[in-house]
């Protein structure tokens, strides 16, 4: 497994990268790649890591696993290539954004890169799937990775605000210094749970946590499709 991690995430991550365990999982994801269809492209895999350096991290917004789907999951959680349909869950964070921030418009794309470019470190806690298959990645030694990644951001000397929606991204909160690190809550947007999403204002919530750090807030406003550019993080695999 090609590891293309930024030089200011490599020298926080070397104990995480030496593990043995991450070896396994290495050649668990490159074995994987021989037979099957994996999620996102290869070259894509670390577009979080890519997308906002270690320091320059001010709110950690957590996700599960990739999208299954072909095009979908270039490697920021939430997010697809500027080209695909908007999922349902990011269609119901983009609903609560438009009641919960002033101005928002509901994009005609879901691109979530102008939030990475501005510190929105979007980490799925798994970061690769099988096409298809929702989870099939899940407990070969992501989870150990990503949660040595919200340690080391936990433990960073600027804080670092925490999103955690839904009980599995809560679950890391056990991770979190909470005596430093604010943490905002709320269930995930998912159209099964999505009654304990909607209202929860969580958007208005990060930038309130931010201020409190004295930090600026997050412009949540996303441009139309056409003002993003050919250049963006993922390909465009519409047919």
């Amino acid at each position: 497994m090609k590891i293309d991690i930024p030089r200011s995430w490599q020298k926080v991550l070397a104990a995480e990268l030496s593990r043995p365990s991450f070896a396994e999982l290495g050649a668990f994801v490159d074995e994987e790649r021989k037979n099957h269809l994996v999620f996102p492209p290869e070259d894509e895999v670390w577009n979080a890591f890519k997308e906002t350096p270690y320091e320059k991290v001010r709110v950690a917004l957590l996700g599960q696993d990739p999208y299954v789907g072909p095009g979908q999951a270039h490697g920021l959680c939430f997010s697809v290539c500027h080209a695909q349909r908007i999922p349902p869950s990011l269609a119901n964070m983009f609903r609560e954004l438009r009641e919960d921030i002033p101005g928002f418009e509901v994009p005609d794309h879901g691109c979530l890169e102008p939030w990475a470019a501005q510190g929105v470190f979007l980490l799925n806690t798994i970061l690769t799937v099988r096409a298809g298959e929702a989870g099939s990645h899940r407990g070969k030694g992501w989870e150990t990775f990503t949660d040595g990644v919200i340690s080391a951001l936990s433990a960073r000397k600027e804080p670092v605000v925490f999103a955690l929606f839904g009980a599995h991204a809560q679950k890391k909160a056990r991770l979190v210094d909470t005596s430093r690190n604010p943490i905002v809550k709320t269930g995930h947007p998912s159209p099964l749970s999505v009654r304990s999403f909607s209202g929860t204002r969580p958007f208005s919530a990060i930038n309130a946590a931010l201020r409190s750090l004295g930090k600026p807030e997050i412009d949540w406003r996303l441009p139309p499709r056409r003002e993003l550019g050919a250049g963006l993080v993922g390909q465009d695999h519409s047919p």
